[in-house]
């Protein structure tokens, strides 16, 4: 990946977070600079901890021969999303765990919407 590649994604994943932010879902961030931190820490969660979380869920996954794969995935979404908020201070979740998994949803559905109108 180019350079510009990551700040793109950076960029998109802040705006992505403020837009999520706006609805009823209980995901609060307090300011533009706290979604550009809570963007980054969400990149360098998903390059530290997600490989962490495929190795534990490899087993799950192999035992359900892939056919809940897909589950698999959204549950680390879901974690490494908590993960974000409970790390920088100004992006909290209101409702706890419904607040993630409902963030997790929006920010893949608003980022691929983003990125679809990018490309």
């Amino acid at each position: 990946m180019e350079p510009i590649d990551f700040l793109i994604a950076w960029v998109v994943t802040a705006s992505s977070l403020l837009l999520i932010a706006q609805l009823p879902i209980g995901v609060e961030i307090d300011s533009t600079p706290k979604a550009v931190i809570s963007a980054a820490a969400l990149g360098m969660l998903n390059v530290l901890i997600l490989p962490i979380l495929k190795a534990v869920f490899f087993v799950p996954n192999l035992l359900t021969l892939g056919l809940l794969s897909g589950v698999f995935a959204f549950v680390m979404n879901v974690i490494v999303f908590a993960s974000a908020a409970k790390l920088v201070e100004g992006f909290s979740l209101r409702m706890g765990i419904w607040s993630a998994v409902l963030g997790a949803i929006a920010l893949a559905v608003v980022s691929s919407f983003i990125n679809g109108a990018l490309i």
